[in-house]
């Protein structure tokens, strides 16, 4: 076989010519097209490394957050939960109080209350017992006793204080009219004879006396002249009793209580001009 040796130059001078016109036109601008692709996927790999950072930053930030939030959180709770402790315990504390002061008020109130009813029974058994004493004097009087009464009274005329007798001798001189000597009943005439008789002696003068009855003189003999009285009455004893217990009374109502009142002394009423 004879080999053409022109023929295979040409072919090979068609084949270079073929190689160099695909590097030419097209394998260059493919391997350029490749490359081009494969720096713009490899920018994109990192932009998305980039924004993977990020995002891994942005998550670890949130994590980090998310931890102070709860730490936070949980203090901001422990704080509430102290605060409202001390505020129950607060409100608690103060209705205690409040509930304590009302019932020391109201045990006040009720004590004030008991010891003002117990007063008040107190002074209404008092009266009703003066009242009763009065009127049970006042049916046991009679004429009898009555002419004891003013032996009594002549008696006690007799053993006048000084000061008290010239008290009534000045007041029988300047009265123009007759002295009032009254009693509860009718005195005989012997009993005002003695009465009379005893006046005129106790003041070394003649006293014009007139003698009424008065009902209210429960079981004595009152003498008046000019403003003085000389009297002698248990309904006295009763007055003075009622005094007293009216000044123990108020003596234990008064703001200053531990104050002690002064209360006169259980004296008899005597003769006395007042």
């Amino acid at each position: 076989m004879l080999i053409d040796w022109f023929t295979v130059g040409a072919q090979i001078v068609n084949f270079l010519i073929l190689v160099w016109l695909l590097k030419r036109f097209l394998y260059q601008p493919v391997l350029d097209a490749i490359a081009a692709r494969e720096q713009r996927i490899a920018g994109e790999l990192a932009k998305a490394a980039s924004k993977l950072t990020e995002a891994q930053q942005q998550h670890d930030e949130f994590d980090r957050k998310n931890q102070a939030f709860d730490q936070e959180r949980g203090a901001l709770a422990a704080k509430a939960a102290a605060r409202c402790a001390e505020e129950r315990d607060a409100v608690l504390k103060q209705a205690r109080q409040d509930a304590d002061e009302l019932r020391a008020s109201s045990a006040s109130a009720l004590a004030a209350d008991r010891t003002l009813l117990g007063r008040q029974v107190t002074r209404l058994a008092q009266g009703e017992v003066f009242a009763i004493a009065r009127k049970a004097l006042a049916d046991l009087a009679s004429a009898n006793l009555e002419e004891r009464m003013g032996e009594v009274f002549t008696r006690r005329l007799r053993i006048m204080d000084a000061k008290s007798k010239a008290l009534l001798a000045a007041a029988l001189r300047e009265c123009t009219d007759p002295a009032l000597l009254r009693s509860s009943f009718e005195l005989p005439a012997a009993v005002q004879a003695t009465i009379q008789n005893a006046l005129n002696e106790a003041f070394s003068a003649e006293v014009h006396v007139r003698f009424i009855t008065a009902p209210a003189a429960v079981c004595g003999i009152e003498l008046m002249a000019n403003g003085q009285k000389l009297a002698w009455s248990i309904a006295d004893y009763l007055k003075m009793m009622e005094q007293k217990l009216d000044a123990l009374f108020q003596a234990e109502s008064a703001p200053a209580a531990n104050k002690p009142v002064a209360v006169a002394p259980a004296v008899a009423p005597v003769a006395a001009a007042s």
